[in-house]
């Protein structure tokens, strides 16, 4: 959708028009392509960056009992494209292999230019679980034991779907559809919630977004258990549930691109240390990805919730 027509959408809707405006705010008018005041997860020190997508910190701090010394960051992104393209957009990273169960890379594989010694495309295969129109935690962990086996001498970022919709920790319907189910509704329970098609109490909404999270974290404390050496955990963004935007101050849902409030930008940054560091060799070429149909890629990214 490109800007004019988002700004014609905007138009039509109120609320739309208010996140414009926001990150109009945000963004500086287009002069900031990415939050400037996040850090840079690249430049850290780690073996394994694992990444939990749209997982708040205050959210991780309740709910999460990971080993491991526990922080608050800021991330450039409110989303996970905008996370790709200020981080890895242009970088040589032939010491990485990214485990992804997030399609985006591959989707903006034109414009997100990152040279990775492999890309594993879990969402792209057999790692796809149809009845829940996401990759599972546990196949995340697997896949990322795998290439831990396959290149041990590389760093690791392990991208995890959740606890980014659709929820798949919890089994709650609301009036008007079964918000577990991404096939259900053409729109996500974010989208139908600023657009007031949708009047569910805060709580309840709460209580299945925290139970996506809950449903992962065991299968990353198995990664963090079978991972030597140092390992993050962090995520891309985060998300908003119901809380005021700024500076037009209406209430907001989900993660929309360009606008940082604390919500949306402040994520765990947990270290964990465990047996020996590996030793990282960038020197293989990088590898060539598998092409999909762009079909394939569209059904994905519509499953997960991604209405932009």
């Amino acid at each position: 959708m490109d800007t004019r027509s988002r700004l014609a959408r905007a138009l039509d809707t109120p609320v739309l028009f208010c996140r414009h405006a926001n990150r109009l705010y945000h963004r500086r008018f287009g002069l900031r392509r990415y939050n400037e005041r996040g850090v840079d997860p690249f430049e850290a020190d780690w073996d394994a960056l694992v990444v939990l997508d749209a997982c708040r910190y205050d959210m991780f701090e309740r709910r999460s009992t990971l080993p491991g010394d526990l922080e608050r960051r800021e991330s450039r992104a409110s989303t996970t494209v905008e996370f790709l393209r200020a981080n890895v957009d242009g970088r040589d990273l032939r010491d990485t292999v990214y485990v992804t169960a997030n399609p985006q890379l591959h989707q903006h594989r034109d414009s997100i230019r990152a040279e990775f010694a492999d890309v594993v495309e879990v969402w792209s295969g057999e790692g796809w679980s149809e009845e829940h129109g996401t990759v599972l935690p546990e196949t995340m962990t697997e896949a990322a034991l795998q290439a831990r086996d396959d290149y041990p001498h590389k760093r690791l970022v392990v991208h995890y779907m959740q606890p980014h919709y659709p929820f798949v920790g919890a089994e709650t319907d609301f009036d008007g559809g079964d918000f577990t189910d991404p096939g259900a509704t053409e729109e996500n329970v974010w989208v139908q919630l600023l657009r007031g098609d949708l009047d569910v109490d805060r709580e309840e909404i709460w209580e299945i977004y925290e139970a996506n999270l809950d449903r992962a974290l065991p299968h990353v404390e198995r990664l963090l258990d079978d991972l030597d050496g140092r390992t993050v955990v962090t995520a891309d963004h985060g998300n908003m549930v119901g809380e005021r935007a700024f500076p037009v101050p209406f209430r907001e849902w989900g993660h929309p691109r360009g606008v940082y409030t604390p919500e949306l930008v402040d994520v765990p940054w947990l270290v964990h240390e465990d047996g020996p560091r590996p030793s990282i060799d960038a020197s293989e070429p990088a590898a060539g990805g598998e092409s999909l149909a762009d079909d394939v890629v569209a059904d994905r990214l519509r499953d997960l919730g991604y209405a932009e």
